[in-house]
Parts: C-alpha cells; structure tokens; sequence
C-alpha cells in the first residue's frame, strides 16, 4: 500500500488544495489509506458507498452527511459526487476497485481539488484499480 499512499500524498496533498485523502476498497466498504490525520469513520465510508450504489441523483437531491455535516451535492453521476457546506467540500472518485475521497478547506480552490482528485481517478482506472 505504501505506493498507492505515496501516490495520493503526492499527486493530491501535494497540489496544496487538498486539506485529506483517503482511498476506501468499495467491495469491503472499508478504508485502505488516508492521509494523516484523516479518519474515515465507518458510518462516513456506507454514505460514500450508497452515494453511488443507490441513485447519484438521491445523493444529489438529500444531499451527504459526512463527517457529522451537512454537505450540498453539486455533483452527482456515475463516477463522481462533489459536495460543500460553506467554504470546505469534499470531491469522491469512483474507480474499479476504491473510492477516492479528497476533502478541501477555506482558502482552497475547489477546482484544483477536483481536478487532481478526478486525473488520479483516471488513472488508477487505466491501472485497473
């Protein structure tokens, strides 16, 4: 795992528009990696899950309810939910395998969070991750 943590340190922590990351295996609904400090709780990994195994647009519609706030969904297909409650937000990434959770505070830009969050999204499809 050390590379996959290497990876999301570097190619989203490293972008100083990503506040935490985490990669959670969406087959166990469980959490691989996360940058330090970031801790998935399990209620936090089932919301992230059903935000794409039930309809994206319930997700989009009732909004998230990730770690204990309220988060408005602006975004919400097949491979990508982007939600934001004031001035943070959080950017999720469906791959094969994980999903990658990318969250962003004041005095970030929320495009460069997705950005990088959705180019290492694709490229751990093409990896067939």
């Amino acid at each position: 795992m050390s590379h996959l943590q290497n990876l999301l340190l570097d190619s989203l922590l490293g972008t100083k528009h990503v506040d935490s990351a985490a990669l959670i295996r969406l087959q166990e609904r469980i959490l691989c990696i996360a940058s330090p400090g970031f801790s998935v709780m399990p209620s936090d990994v089932r919301t992230l899950v059903n935000g794409f195994a039930k309809n994206p647009l319930r997700a989009r519609r009732e909004g998230l309810y990730f770690k204990e706030k309220d988060y408005k969904c602006v975004r919400a297909d097949d491979y990508s939910l982007y939600a934001k409650n004031e001035n943070t937000g959080v950017v999720v990434v469906k791959t094969h395998l994980h999903l990658l959770v990318a969250t962003y505070t004041e005095g970030m830009y929320p495009s460069v969070c997705v950005e990088a969050t959705e180019k290492l999204g694709d490229y751990l499809r093409r990896k067939g991750n």
